[in-house]
């Protein structure tokens, strides 16, 4: 099959992805979006053709790739659709990790192959998109008769993939905003304390920069429960109920989310072998209180 690709949706991820597929001999036959600029940047960036419209793009291509915002997925391939847009035996994919490729139902009715191919990594800009593509670690899902193609995409891109059911994919989803969004808000709750502390926010983020990529590091190299350091994991109930003391006088708002994280981070430090049974159970009582 000829590897000609259409790009639906020219934001951070469709633009990396066409770049990187143009560069690895695709040939990118189309590109829309709804903002000109951005359509002009891809099309120039891999010598395509700006499509009028989803369908001329669609009709293009062998391969479809729909990277709009999840919200406008499954309303664009409808309107591409209702024009007889899709072909039988084309693939049809989108990006999106919180939903299934059964938002593609519109197109996998005129005979299209449909598949979610979703990079469980984190775009900040376009820039950095086309440094994390590859090598990152994708899920496939949907028409297995797509999963050879996907595969081959996701081994273009150097990187590696696993599959995995449409109805998981809420909770895979979740995994990755939790170790990614949220990693962003416990940190700017940890600036917060800093500069209760009076201590200034610039000041703050240098101080703990160094921290947090240190832990990262363990998480990657040590694993988990290995990485985890600090008063629950040596069972210091004393230092964790000044935690405790000073926050609900101080920040009142963050006591029950500093709660819930040290909560669970007890089961972290049993697991570690570094608490017995006593020690978690009164940590657990004063966080749960």
């Amino acid at each position: 099959m000829k590897k000609r690709v259409g790009i639906i949706g020219a934001g951070v991820v469709g633009t990396a992805m066409g770049v990187i597929l143009s560069r690895q001999g695709w040939e990118v036959t189309g590109v829309y979006d709804l903002r000109p600029e951005s359509t002009r940047f891809l099309a120039q960036e891999v010598g395509a053709r700006i499509g009028s419209s989803p369908t001329e793009v669609s009709r293009s291509a062998d391969v479809v790739l729909v990277t709009t915002s999840d919200s406008a997925i499954e309303g664009v391939v409808r309107g591409i659709a209702k024009e007889g847009g899709f072909r039988e035996g084309q693939f049809v994919a989108h990006m999106s990790g919180a939903l299934s490729s059964d938002v593609l139902w519109a197109a996998r009715e005129q005979g299209a192959i449909t598949l979610s191919v979703h990079p469980v990594q984190s775009f900040a800009s376009v820039e950095r998109a086309l440094q994390n593509l590859p090598g990152s670690v994708f899920s496939i899902e949907g028409d297995e008769r797509g999963f050879e193609l996907a595969a081959e995409v996701v081994k273009t891109l150097g990187g590696e993939f696993f599959f995995i059911d449409k109805k998981a994919k809420p909770l895979y989803h979740a995994s990755a905003c939790v170790v990614s969004n949220y990693l962003v808000t416990l940190v700017d709750f940890g600036l917060q304390l800093m500069e209760q502390a009076g201590i200034p926010r610039e000041s703050a983020y240098r101080a703990l920069s160094p921290l947090i990529e240190g832990t990262v590091n363990n998480i990657v190299n040590i694993g988990i429960p290995g990485a985890l350091t600090g008063p629950i994991a040596r069972g210091d109930v004393a230092t964790v109920t000044r935690h405790l003391d000073s926050i609900r006088e101080m920040m009142p708002e963050w006591l029950g989310f500093y709660r819930v994280v040290g909560y669970h981070t007890v089961d972290v430090a049993r697991a570690k072998g570094t608490i017995d049974e006593e020690t978690a159970l009164t940590l657990k009582n004063l966080l749960g209180s």
